[in-house]
């Protein structure tokens, strides 16, 4: 590739990283890869994407609001999380939000060093040794392509099936068939890719409103739900446990239970993949991290003790004809079935709304590695239209999933095994590049401050600096220990079946789909991607 070079005045070089610079000092000539896109003279975002190596060519359209709505909305927290019995799910929940927090800490901290489309494995290409850094950027790139991917479908078929389930709980001779199920989640995504394809402000702005939603749709649940039911004793809440699939010891069965809140905070990363397309990335997206964890947390907890407390029958939630447990215990505590309805309708509403910004974080995480040679086809996928949208990308993504969702119909528990995926893809990205930094961290080789002297920074081979948001000293060790920790038990027990004595429709096969796909992507590493792929791409040089 022929790389475009950069107008940068001496005066520029001496500048630290967080200084104001001049709009018009520097300008940018485009790759071969975006000859066609003209772009502006560059502001401070743009150059700090430059100094990563990366021209400008998404459109900055998303602000600190917009890109906090959503990041929440993708973070769904709202599902009954029972398994393990009450107190099961209290604590399992309490667990999960704090290693959450952990690793939400270090992400932002890589998001603030380098905020690039990118994500994890830019910041494994950085952060590895050198002998391993294209091999284990390849991986990492991969393991997050297939979690967003199977992310993304999960949702799409997550919102089709509770469609199902809120007829089959109104119309009880109603008997869902697999097909239904299918074409309500293509409905879904076709109402999703019309959105995205629109480009311009109006995704950011939806995207500020359905925060708005996220929020009130929370109490408009939460108020009725408390003020109608009657109320159990907080002893049978936050003492009572339940082992429903009769394994060895009730530890046992609350750690595999994890996987269910797991699943609920997974997708951490959503606004590292808009960061260029967000103004003040490098502080914005950290900020929204943080405020999503906390608001998500809050609200998902609140959402968990509400409905134990007003759930008499947990093992009749379980057993719901609906296949949703939080329907049954909506219909038990209003004891009204128009409730029920209304209800459950503004909880798939607000289900519905995270598929659009998650569609638009899948498609620009795929767009990236394709950017950087990582998949076949790549110089298809990375195209840029002139609205600067990656549309070529948004398409396949939503083929991807219209495809996964043909499964259903064969057999619901293989499209579940596959889509399960998504956990151990997303974290096992996570995990990897969180013990390179601690690893980093701990040698000491991350400055506190930029030189200012180098065009190019964090990034293969170049300085490592610390952006702006970082947990300095030892607590920034801890909670970067923490979170590794924390993702190991997590995409541990994520492969364990749901009950002790799996036959083989009950059995979780993802973890021979998590390590088909490693496996496949080595293959394709040693005979094809090691001549084309050698980690993020350099596309601006500094002038000699």
């Amino acid at each position: 590739m022929t790389s475009s070079q950069i107008d940068l005045p001496a005066a520029v070089h001496m500048r630290s990283f967080g200084q104001p610079i001049d709009d018009s000092e520097i300008k940018v000539t485009q790759t071969e890869h975006h000859e066609d896109l003209i772009l502006p003279e560059t502001g401070r975002d743009d150059i700090r994407l430059q100094r990563l190596g990366k021209n400008p060519v998404l459109k900055r359209n998303w602000g600190v609001l917009s890109i906090l709505g959503l990041a929440c909305t993708i973070l769904g927290t709202w599902e009954g999380l029972l398994a393990g019995g009450s107190a099961g799910a209290v604590y399992g929940f309490i667990f999960v939000w704090a290693g959450t927090a952990c690793y939400f800490v270090v992400l932002a901290e890589l998001a603030s060093m380098a905020p690039t489309s990118g994500g994890q494995y830019h910041w494994c290409a950085m952060l590895a040794p050198r002998q391993y850094r294209n091999l284990l950027s390849f991986i990492t790139g991969w393991l997050s392509v297939v979690g967003w991917q199977a992310a993304f479908a999960s949702a799409c078929f997550l919102v089709g099936v509770q469609v199902q389930g809120l007829a089959s709980l109104a119309h009880e001779h109603y008997h869902p068939k697999a097909y239904q199920g299918t074409l309500i989640m293509w409905a879904f995504i076709c109402i999703v890719l019309t959105t995205n394809l629109v480009g311009g402000k109006f995704l950011p702005r939806l995207e500020s409103g359905l925060l708005c939603f996220h929020i009130v749709g929370f109490f408009g649940i939460m108020i009725p739900l408390v003020a109608k039911a009657h109320h159990r004793s907080k002893e049978e809440v936050f003492k009572e446990f339940l082992n429903g699939g009769k394994f060895h010891s009730q530890g046992l069965s609350w750690f595999v239970g994890l996987s269910g809140a797991a699943f609920a905070f997974a997708g951490g990363d959503a606004s590292v993949h808009m960061a260029e397309e967000c103004a003040n990335a490098e502080s914005a997206i950290p900020k929204a991290m943080m405020f999503t964890v906390a608001i998500n947390g809050c609200l998902g907890f609140g959402m968990l003790l509400s409905m134990l407390f007003c759930s008499n029958d947990i093992p009749g939630a379980l057993a719901s004809r609906s296949g949703f447990p939080f329907m049954e215990i909506f219909l038990q505590g209003t004891r009204s079935m128009s409730g029920t309805l209304a209800m459950t309708s503004v909880l798939i509403f607000a289900a519905g709304c995270s598929i659009f910004g998650m569609l638009a974080a899948t498609s620009r995480q795929f767009w990236s590695f394709s950017r950087d040679k990582g998949v076949p086809f790549w110089r298809l996928w990375s195209k840029v239209d002139r609205r600067h949208l990656p549309v070529s990308s948004i398409l396949l993504t939503v083929i991807v999933a219209a495809l996964l969702g043909l499964i259903n119909i064969g057999s619901k528990l293989a499209l579940e095994d596959i889509l399960s995926m998504a956990v151990a893809g997303l974290y096992s990205s996570y995990l990897i590049v969180s013990a390179m930094l601690l690893y980093r961290r701990c040698k000491g080789e991350i400055s506190s401050y930029d030189d200012g002297t180098s065009m190019q920074i964090n990034m293969p081979g170049a300085q490592l600096a610390w952006g702006p948001f970082h947990m300095p000293g030892i607590l920034g060790v801890m909670i970067n220990g923490l979170s590794v920790i924390y993702m190991i038990i997590i995409i541990f027990f994520s492969f364990w079946p749901s009950e002790a004595h799996p036959h083989a429709k009950s059995m979780n096969y993802s973890v021979v789909g998590t390590c088909g796909i490693v496996a496949l992507a080595v293959v394709y590493y040693a005979l094809r991607a090691r001549h084309v792929y050698q980690g993020p791409v350099i596309e601006v040089r500094e002038r000699e």
